[in-house]
């Protein structure tokens, strides 16, 4: 059987994407997502997908789970993929998250006691084109609270990298000052954040299932030794070793 042609796909896929992102919730639905310290935190994870520079379809796919408050690795899982959708930009998750749904299934069977009460996605969740990100997509199939971090600005929904863009970033003071990334419409689909003390550069944080967006950009701060979270920092830590490309792995958005 032959592939569907490209407009047919995505059209299948934005009814696909429009279905779930009604699932999406976008408020705090644990207790110690309310707590000041995150009492009762204990497993955070970071997933990602990357690939060796000139090769589209081979993919590292990765999960490290670390312990919160310390940040210490507690389980990490790399497997290497071949990825059969194509690429079409907006519906990157429908390539990526079958593999790091299978990675978070293959730990809650082998060992359940160390699956995350959250997941860290380097993407994005809400702050996307259709509001329903890689982070929003993982997030509804896992059923586990995701929040999107992407070192790039996406430019979407009427938010660009304009000049009052720029002097808000550098407005920024310290770690944990952050402002609103604003869509045309009016909705904050996200906050640009200062991560860290050391890096003047934000990270741009967005709901991906299950927690409110102040909450995703606190704990976001809580577990940034530098300017990436550190369960993101870890992947990709771990990723350059297992694919033995120190200079070539790179993250597609």
């Amino acid at each position: 059987m032959s592939a569907p042609p490209a407009e047919d796909l995505v059209k299948q896929w934005e009814s696909e994407q429009a279905r779930l992102r009604q699932q999406v919730v976008e408020e705090d639905t644990e207790d110690w997502q309310i707590s000041p310290d995150f009492s009762g935190l204990e497993r955070v994870g970071g997933v990602d997908l990357s690939f060796i520079k000139g090769d589209d379809i081979n993919a590292c796919a990765q999960l490290v789970v670390l312990s919160y408050p310390d940040l210490e690795v507690l389980y990490e899982d790399s497997q290497m993929v071949t990825l059969t959708a194509p690429y079409i930009a907006g519906f990157l998750a429908f390539r990526e998250t079958p593999f790091l749904l299978e990675a978070l299934q293959r730990l809650q069977r082998n060992q359940p006691t160390l699956l995350p009460q959250l997941v860290f996605v380097d993407g994005n969740g809400l702050f996307h084109y259709r509001e329903f990100g890689l982070a929003c997509h993982l997030g509804v199939l896992s059923g586990l609270p995701c929040v999107g971090v992407a070192k790039n600005l996406l430019q979407v929904q009427g938010v660009y990298k304009s000049e009052e863009h720029q002097s808000q970033i550098a407005a920024l003071q310290k770690g944990g000052d952050s402002f609103p990334l604003t869509a045309a419409s009016g909705k904050v689909l996200g906050k640009a954040l200062r991560s860290s003390d050391r890096s003047s550069k934000p990270v741009y944080v967005s709901v991906g299932h299950k927690i409110s967006l102040d909450t995703a950009v606190r704990l976001t701060h809580s577990c940034c030794r530098y300017r990436v979270p550190e369960p993101i920092r870890q992947v990709h830590a771990h990723t350059h070793t297992h694919t033995h490309t120190h200079t070539n792995t790179h993250s597609h958005y």
